[in-house]
């Protein structure tokens, strides 16, 4: 079978799930090539399993070389498996994982890795992922590998994700859009948000900028807005150190914007050590479109992991 015909088969089992980017309306699956919605706006599938849901052109910094970077560090090292564990045990608590499809999306996927992994680490057979992005690079590489799950190259501004739709949303080091967050989710579907903490990758901005160029993280304002729009349940802080190899280092920064504006006798230094150790330090929120009773008390029992 080939990935076009799996892809078409997947959606196909859950085109509710999914609406039309130019009219708003519902979709179906025809001749396992093309999504076609009731005004009969077409979008096909790609030979590789991929549906382009643009409605406009779109330039990404984004290229391949960054995006296989990404994988690597993401699944052949083991730098995010706690992040991954954390947002697992999450779902887990705060989600009721006996619906049938239990649907998560990754808003800002990039090339799959990190919501591939999360649905590893939950091992909910009824959990079913997709992923948006508007780079069709990192999504062609997404489909390529990742073929139990529902890749898409849209545009979360003119989502092509239905109406309450969605028991969770994974927004990892990545913009939001809160309201597209509350129309896609369910009731009392989750918003699970990762952002930096000032220490993050700080061995890498040491290295390759001066003090006063250095990329500081603030994170008041980006958790104040998530208050506003959903119920705050969870807050976890990862903050840890993990040994990288020679390889992973030049992974490391292929795959980060940091490194962009960097010095190249700067970046050469840095990856041509035979190790070093790199800190993690991010921020989990966990929150809630609707909170319910049943709830109320999970939501009094915040963590902190430090």
């Amino acid at each position: 079978m080939t990935k076009k015909i799996k892809s078409a088969e997947l959606v196909s089992e859950f085109v509710a799930a999914f609406r039309c980017p130019l009219c708003k309306s519902s979709m179906r699956v025809v001749d396992l090539k093309s999504l076609i919605c009731s005004k009969n706006h077409t979008f096909d599938f790609t030979k590789q399993g991929y549906v382009n849901l643009m409605t406009r052109s779109s330039t990404s910094h984004y290229k391949k070389e960054l995006f296989e970077a990404r994988r690597k560090i993401i699944m052949e090292s083991d730098l995010y498996t706690f992040v991954h564990e954390a947002i697992a045990r999450s779902i887990k608590e705060y989600m009721d994982v006996s619906f049938k499809p239990l649907m998560v999306a990754d808003v800002g996927c990039g090339e799959g890795s990190h919501l591939q992994r999360i649905l590893d680490e939950c091992k909910v057979s009824a959990m079913t992922g997709v992923g948006l992005d508007i780079s069709k690079e990192g999504i062609a590489m997404a489909a390529k590998r990742y073929e139990n799950q529902i890749w898409l190259v849209g545009d979360l501004a003119t989502s092509p994700l239905a109406d309450q739709s969605f028991h969770v949303i994974l927004n990892i080091l990545s913009p939001a859009n809160y309201k597209e967050f509350k129309r896609i989710l369910v009731e009392d579907g989750l918003v699970i948000k990762v952002i930096p903490r000032p220490h993050y990758l700080k061995e890498l901005r040491n290295e390759l900028f001066d003090h006063n160029e250095k990329k500081v993280y603030k994170n008041d304002q980006t958790v104040s807005l998530f208050k506003k729009h959903l119920h705050l349940l969870d807050v976890q802080h990862l903050c840890y150190t993990k040994n990288l190899n020679k390889a992973d280092l030049k992974h490391l920064v292929q795959m980060t914007p940091l490194a962009w504006s960097a010095d190249k006798e700067r970046i050469d230094a840095f990856i041509n050590r035979d190790s070093a150790e790199i800190m993690v330090d991010l921020e989990i929120l966990v929150g809630v479109k609707k909170i319910s009773a049943t709830r109320m008390g999970a939501a009094n029992h915040g963590k902190s992991i430090d």
